[in-house]
């Protein structure tokens, strides 16, 4: 008998942190979702398919959601075609937009953060590391709600002092969080940046994804309006699924109740009209 045997696998749904050999990345949903072992634990080798299961049958979003928000990202990682140099004509604008109508799969290889030839060695499926999903330029961008700029030396470990701040800016009392005190939020880090980080990348696109990340935590941990300071804090706190606190995805089982792209994309809008625009 070996003396130091294997340790008995947690069962799928536990929550254990990470350990030290185990990688995360800057998105807190992924890190709980292997946080609780519905992806794989490590953080390596995580393949598309696990991920949109994850999404659609433990969190309870859209088989169309889960989808859009998975699979552009396992594409194979291309930088953006560069416009041409020199002032902008009609010459260069078109051939610019040429070389997409000759190869159109470019247009979603911009989203991809897979590595050439990356696939799981046992399945032999395209498959990502989660610190990938930090791959500058892609959907990781400055001014996280939790997490600190690339700039300033970690855009993947959650700050104490950011999380902090956010599960304050209730202004209920601490009970609810509205979308109207995240957008609040929002644009109070997008100030603090500008200043800590004068170079921050954070333009109309990169707003966008963060609005629709708070949509996201809206719809999927709240009734779109508001969402509990408990979740949110079991969530940015520990990355962890608020399941202790009473939150449960079953109360939407059904595709009429499910997180669909209407009500995020609705939501997202909403929020986004709350928020004074980056410059």
């Amino acid at each position: 008998m070996s003396a130091n045997p294997e340790p008995t696998p947690l069962p799928r749904g536990t929550f254990s942190p990470p350990g030290p050999t185990d990688i995360r990345g800057p998105c807190p949903m992924l890190n709980s979702l292997a946080n609780h072992g519905y992806i794989p634990r490590h953080g390596r080798n995580v393949c598309a398919a696990d991920v949109t299961a994850a999404l659609h049958d433990t969190i309870g979003v859209s088989t169309t959601v889960s989808s859009l928000f998975t699979y552009p990202i396992f594409l194979e990682h291309k930088d953006p075609v560069p416009s041409p140099s020199g002032p902008a004509s009609f010459r260069h604008t078109s051939w610019h937009y040429l070389h997409y109508l000759h190869h159109p799969s470019t247009i979603f290889s911009r989203w991809g953060m897979r590595r050439p030839n990356q696939r799981d060695p046992a399945t032999g499926r395209r498959c990502l590391d989660l610190d990938q999903l930090a791959t500058p330029g892609v959907i990781e961008h400055d001014i996280s709600l939790t997490r600190r700029d690339r700039a300033q030396g970690d855009c993947i470990t959650p700050q104490p002092d950011l999380v902090e701040a956010l599960l304050d800016c209730s202004s209920d009392g601490g009970e609810t969080i509205a979308a109207r005190d995240l957008a609040g939020f929002r644009e109070l880090r997008i100030a603090t940046q500008k200043e800590q980080n004068p170079d921050a990348l954070y333009g109309r696109l990169q707003h966008s994804f963060a609005c629709m990340e708070i949509a996201l935590l809206l719809g999927t941990f709240g009734d779109g309006e508001q969402v509990s300071v408990d979740f949110s804090r079991a969530f940015f706190r520990e990355e962890r699924l608020p399941l202790r606190e009473g939150w449960d995805w079953k109360e939407r089982k059904g595709w009429s109740r499910r997180l669909g792209l209407w009500r995020l994309v609705r939501t997202s809008w909403r929020v986004r009209r709350m928020v004074k625009a980056p410059s």
